[in-house]
C-alpha cells in the first residue's frame, strides 16, 4: 500500500507545465478577464463534481476512479499542448477539476479501508501526511525541472512530460490494493447512498463537527495563492520572492511528512502555529516567513489529524461521500477567504490580512483540546 501510494502521489503532482501554465496562456494571447474566468471555471467543476463522485467512489470501484483521475489531467495537459487557445484551454480546467473531483474522497476511503483490512488503520495519518509531502515535494521538482526542459524543447516538451508523467500516475494507482466492501464492485449502484451519508452525518453530531474542523483548517490552503504578495510586501526583489515562497512549501511539506505523531496535542499546537503565522505575515520582515512557513506546516499537520478521526467516525458505505461533504466544505471556506481577502486589500496589506484570516485557527485548536 505504501509504496503504491507514495508513487501515485509524487507522480501526480510531478507536472511540469504547473510552473509555466500561466505563460503559455499568456504567451497564447489570452486576457486577465480571460484566465480568471478559466480558474472560475476550474473551481466550480470540482465543486459541482465532489459530491457526485464520491457518490460514485462508494458505489463502484474506488481504485478505478483513483487511477481515472491523472487520465483526466493529462488529457487537459494534451489540449493544452498541442490545441493552444481558449476554448481548449477552458475544455482542459474542466477535465482537470473533473479529475481532481474523482480522486477526492475515493483515495482517502481505499487507503482507510485498505489498511484497516489489514489491521493497520492506526497508520493512516501517517501514510496520508506523507503522501501528501511528497506530492509538495513533487510541486517543488516541477518547479526545478520546468526551466531546462521549457529552455530545451519549448512548450511541447513541458506537455509532453506532464502527459507521460499522469500516465504513469494512473499506473500507480491502479496498483494500489482494494479491499472488499460486502459485494463486488461493477455489480450496479447501491440505493439511497447519498441519503445513508446525509443520515450518518446527521445522526452523528462529532462527525459533523469533524467535518467543519476540516473544512475550516484549510483557510491556507486558499491563502497560498496570496504567498507571493506577503512575500513581496516584505520588501525582497521580485527574484527572492520565489525562494520565500519555496520556504513556506517546504514549511507545509514538513508537517505533512510529521502527520501521525502527537495527534493528541493537536489543539495546543495548532494554538501555537496560529501565533506564529500572524506574528511572522505581522512583522513585515522576510525572516518573518519562518513563522509563516511554520504556521503553514502545522495547519497542514493539524489537517491530517483531524481527518482521520472522519475516517474514524464513519462507515465504509458512505466513507467517500461523507468524504467529499468535507471537500464541499473545503471549497466553501476557499471562495469565503478569497472574497474577504479581496474586499480586505481595500484597506490593508498582506500582512494583516493573513493575520486576520489566520485567527479562526485559534477556535479550531480550543475545539479539539476540549475533544481530545
Amino acid at each position: 500500500m505504501a509504496r503504491g501510494l507514495y508513487a501515485y502521489a509524487f507522480l501526480q503532482d510531478l507536472v511540469l507545465l504547473y510552473p509555466v501554465y500561466a505563460l503559455l496562456f499568456a504567451d497564447t494571447g489570452l486576457t486577465g478577464a480571460q484566465l480568471s474566468s478559466l480558474f472560475a471555471l476550474w473551481s466550480l467543476t470540482a465543486f459541482a463534481l465532489e459530491v457526485p463522485s464520491g457518490l460514485l467512489a462508494d458505489r463502484f470501484s474506488r481504485r478505478l476512479l483513483v487511477a481515472a483521475a491523472p487520465l483526466c489531467a493529462g488529457a487537459a495537459f494534451a489540449l493544452w499542448t498541442f490545441l493552444p487557445a481558449y476554448p481548449a484551454f477552458a475544455v482542459g480546467f474542466v477535465l482537470w477539476g473533473a479529475g481532481g473531483a474523482l480522486a477526492s474522497g475515493a483515495l482517502e476511503a481505499l487507503v482507510y479501508e485498505g489498511l484497516a483490512a489489514a489491521g493497520a488503520a492506526h497508520r493512516y495519518p501517517r501514510l496520508i501526511g506523507r503522501s501528501r509531502a511528497l506530492g509538495t515535494v513533487a510541486v517543488l521538482a516541477a518547479g526545478v525541472l520546468a526551466g531546462p526542459v521549457l529552455a530545451v524543447g519549448g512548450y511541447p516538451a513541458v506537455g509532453w512530460a506532464s502527459v507521460a508523467v499522469s500516465l504513469l500516475a494512473a499506473a500507480a494507482g491502479w496498483t494500489l490494493p482494494e479491499a472488499p466492501r460486502g459485494r463486488a464492485a461493477g455489480q450496479g449502484p447501491r440505493p439511497g447512498v447519498l441519503r445513508g451519508a446525509l443520515a450518518e452525518v446527521r445522526r452523528s453530531p462529532a462527525l459533523l463537527g469533524v467535518l467543519a474542523l476540516l473544512s475550516a483548517l484549510t483557510v491556507v490552503d486558499a491563502l497560498e495563492e496570496y504567498l507571493p504578495l506577503l512575500a513581496r510586501a516584505t520588501g525582497v526583489s521580485d527574484t527572492t520572492v520565489p525562494l520565500l515562497v519555496v520556504l513556506v512549501t517546504a514549511g507545509t511539506a514538513a508537517g505533512q511528512w510529521c502527520a501521525g505523531r502527537g495527534m493528541r496535542w493537536a489543539g495546543p499546537v495548532l494554538g501555537a502555529g496560529v501565533v506564529l503565522l500572524a506574528f511572522g505575515a505581522l512583522s513585515g520582515h522576510p525572516a518573518g516567513l519562518l513563522g509563516v512557513a511554520a504556521g503553514f506546516g502545522v495547519f497542514a499537520w493539524a489537517g491530517v489529524a483531524v481527518e482521520a478521526r472522519l475516517q474514524e467516525r464513519v462507515g465504509d458505505r458512505a466513507r467517500a461521500t461523507v468524504t467529499s461533504l468535507a471537500g464541499v466544505g473545503e471549497e466553501v471556506v476557499a471562495l469565503l477567504v478569497y472574497a474577504a481577502y479581496g474586499a480586505g486589500a481595500a484597506w490593508a496589506g498582506p500582512g494583516p490580512l493573513f493575520a486576520v484570516l489566520a485567527l479562526p485557527g485559534l477556535v479550531v485548536g480550543v475545539l479539539l483540546w476540549r475533544a481530545r
